[in-house]
């Protein structure tokens, strides 16, 4: 019975029985996904399996696959939308957790050019000199952009605030503010479950692209560390955005130029009080912080003709100033040529969230009759529990929103999270 088996397998881990497992770094507890997720929804799973090392998410992943059990590699569980059947509960959570309580132990000035192995008690190496930076990927994520802007060192700072962990950042290929970790990623540590080695990789092995890895929606392979790139200039990179260029002093021209950075220190300290407006900096205290993050991607349309059909259906539902007004942004690819990912045809992106509200979705709002779930009452991007709320309160939340950009300007959106035990096809 598979319930059975994930429990014998716990045990192992627990040092109970006679052919208990000895891994250092690991602990076996108790929690519920509703206690491992910021949306705080979904059941238990069987257990829970802590591991504060690369080596020890292996050896855990190894012997679990090794009898066939059902796992889920967990960080900061920022972009999980999880439900309540069995499909849960009989999963193992492999929960990659930095230290004692998050603490962890930073080394500055160190070489960054380290064997898979070496020093794996040290969560976060900084060199100065170089500006590279390796974390464990269970580290928080916010506790590393502070590290690096801390140390004087560029790249991160527009990331500040965003929930999770280190690991999950190259897979989502997480990006806010006009800045992305691709930008900045050298090089990832991966334990591949077939061969069951740790390796590190370089950035083109991903194939990244918007909110994008190919290690997305597949299991083949676990992150166990990230290295990154950083300035040692203390400068951050350049303002592009316009909102967080505004906050800076960065006029519109100066932004589209592209050259223009400010100390690190001060873009972060921007960007954390920009993101705490849309309650998108974790508080315990505010439901409207009990989220996935952005829910839906900004969605990206191949073609004029697609590109000019939305602002058809724009222009009769909302007026001519809005079409005029909307953001709509051609996306470029690495070289420059205006078509993303070798298509031949140029690619634009929208604003999910203004689309949301062009749709007739204000901030708030929530389905008729259900207000367990609804759109956060600062930002209609993030679809939050009021409390109380299941994944199938998040899910009749998330069809509704979906299906009424769909039939008000023809443009499917697509959620960011992954989704386990539920779906919302």
């Amino acid at each position: 019975m598979p319930e059975e088996r994930a429990q014998h397998l716990l045990e192992r881990l627990r040092g109970n029985g006679n052919d208990s497992v000895a891994i250092p770094g690991v602990h076996v507890t108790s929690r519920s996904f509703a206690d491992m997720t910021t949306l705080r929804i979904g059941a238990a799973p069987a257990g829970v399996v802590v591991c504060s090392s690369a080596e020890a998410v292996a050896q855990v992943v190894s012997l679990l696959d090794a009898h066939k059990q059902p796992l889920l590699v967990v960080g900061g569980g920022s972009n999980l939308v999880v439900g309540e059947g069995d499909e849960v509960s009989q999963l193992i959570v492999v929960l990659m957790s930095a230290g004692d309580g998050g603490a962890g132990v930073e080394k500055q000035g160190a070489g960054a050019e380290v064997d898979a192995d070496a020093d794996a008690e040290v969560e976060v190496v900084i060199d100065h000199e170089t500006g590279v930076v390796r974390a464990f990927a269970g580290v928080e994520w916010d506790r590393l952009v502070a590290a690096t802007v801390e140390a004087g060192l560029g790249g991160l700072e527009c990331l500040s605030g965003i929930p999770g962990s280190v690991g999950a950042t190259p897979v989502q290929n997480v990006g806010a503010y006009g800045a992305e970790v691709a930008q900045v990623l050298r090089r990832v540590q991966l334990f591949d479950r077939a061969s069951g080695e740790l390796e590190w990789v370089e950035p083109a092995a991903l194939e990244l692209g918007y909110r994008y890895s190919n290690l997305k929606f597949t299991s083949r392979a676990v992150v166990t560390a990230v290295e990154f790139q950083l300035t040692t200039d203390g400068l951050s990179v350049p303002l592009r955005f316009g909102e967080l260029a505004r906050r800076l002093g960065v006029d519109a021209d100066e932004a589209a130029a592209g050259e223009i950075r400010r100390p690190a220190a001060d873009v972060r300290q921007a960007v954390l009080e920009l993101r705490a407006g849309k309650g998108m900096v974790l508080d315990e205290a505010d439901h409207d912080t009990w989220s996935a993050g952005s829910f839906f991607t900004n969605p990206i349309v191949t073609g004029e003709e697609a590109r000019d059909a939305v602002v058809v259906a724009v222009r009769e539902k909302c007026g001519e100033a809005e079409a005029e007004s909307m953001p709509l942004y051609p996306v470029k690819a690495a070289g420059g040529s205006g078509a993303a990912g070798g298509e031949s045809q140029p690619q634009f992106k929208f604003s999910a969230a203004w689309l949301i509200e062009r749709a007739g979705f204000a901030k708030g709002w929530h389905v008729p009759g259900n207000d367990r779930a609804s759109l956060s009452t600062k930002h209609t991007l993030a679809l939050t529990n009021r409390g109380s709320a299941t994944s199938e309160d998040v899910v009749e939340l998330a069809r509704a929103v979906r299906a009424g950009v769909h039939e008000a300007f023809g443009v499917v959106l697509e959620p960011e999270p992954i989704w386990v035990g539920v779906s919302i096809d």
